[in-house]
């Protein structure tokens, strides 16, 4: 697991200062925990902060160097400058979902936070932004302080008759239990119909009720499909 950046303040944080922050670089916080009292592995202590972008980042996003310099990889070049740069002026410690091998288990953290949940089609969804989850990096303090428990006692999909993200699918690639279809879903987007996809994204994943929480803009979803689904 790669760690950037080290605690530098000796001052306990807060969450809503955390939030803020956050919020200013078009983040939110996804999820937060304290890895003592949650079967997590690697850490064992302090509280774990989950950031996600939020419905500003698009627009801060497409004015940093990263995206007018076309830079490979510019959401994952963008998240490590400016999570690294909360991480220093905040006190913590910054980790990323894309560094590896071995990778940062950000799925386990996920789930644990409690807000995050498996859907039917094994994807996850998140209580805010539904199946348009897009976990840009943590930061892990050493003081365990204050954090607000999870809005949702249980799944969403729990209560949700209509499953969209199974239904919603052209070619069925997302299915009850799963796994992926992965070679449909690429193939569909080799053809006509699967324009539709490309350029306004996932039909299943926009189709979850809690997706719309995301304010994500088309050109954002197009943005990530084409690294998806690469010409």
């Amino acid at each position: 697991m790669s760690a950037k950046t080290t605690r530098t303040s000796p001052r306990a944080p807060s969450y809503d200062s955390i939030c803020q922050a956050a919020l200013e670089q078009g983040l939110i916080i996804y999820g937060a925990l304290h890895p003592q009292m949650r079967p997590i592995k690697e850490l064992a202590h302090g509280t774990l902060i989950l950031l996600g972008t939020g419905a500003s980042f698009w627009p801060l996003f497409t004015q940093s160097p990263e995206y007018l310099n076309q830079q490979s990889d510019p959401v994952d070049a963008w998240s490590t400058r400016v999570i690294s740069a909360l991480a220093k002026a905040l006190g913590a410690k910054a980790y990323f979902p894309f560094d590896g091998p071995p990778y940062t288990p950000f799925v386990d953290w996920a789930l644990a936070s409690g807000r995050a949940f498996t859907s039917p089609s094994q994807m996850m969804v998140h209580d805010e932004v539904g199946m348009l989850i897009s976990y840009r990096g943590a930061l892990h303090f050493d003081q365990s302080f204050d954090i607000p428990p999870p809005p949702l006692a249980h799944s969403p999909c729990a209560t949700c008759t209509t499953q969209p993200c199974l239904n919603t699918c052209p070619v069925h690639a997302l299915a009850d239990g799963g796994p992926y279809d992965l070679t449909a879903c690429h193939h569909h987007l080799e053809t006509p119909a699967g324009v539709s996809c490309l350029t306004q994204g996932c039909l299943a994943r926009c189709a979850c009720p809690l997706s719309q929480g995301a304010g994500r803009p088309i050109e954002q979803t197009a943005h990530h499909m084409r690294y998806f689904h690469p010409s």
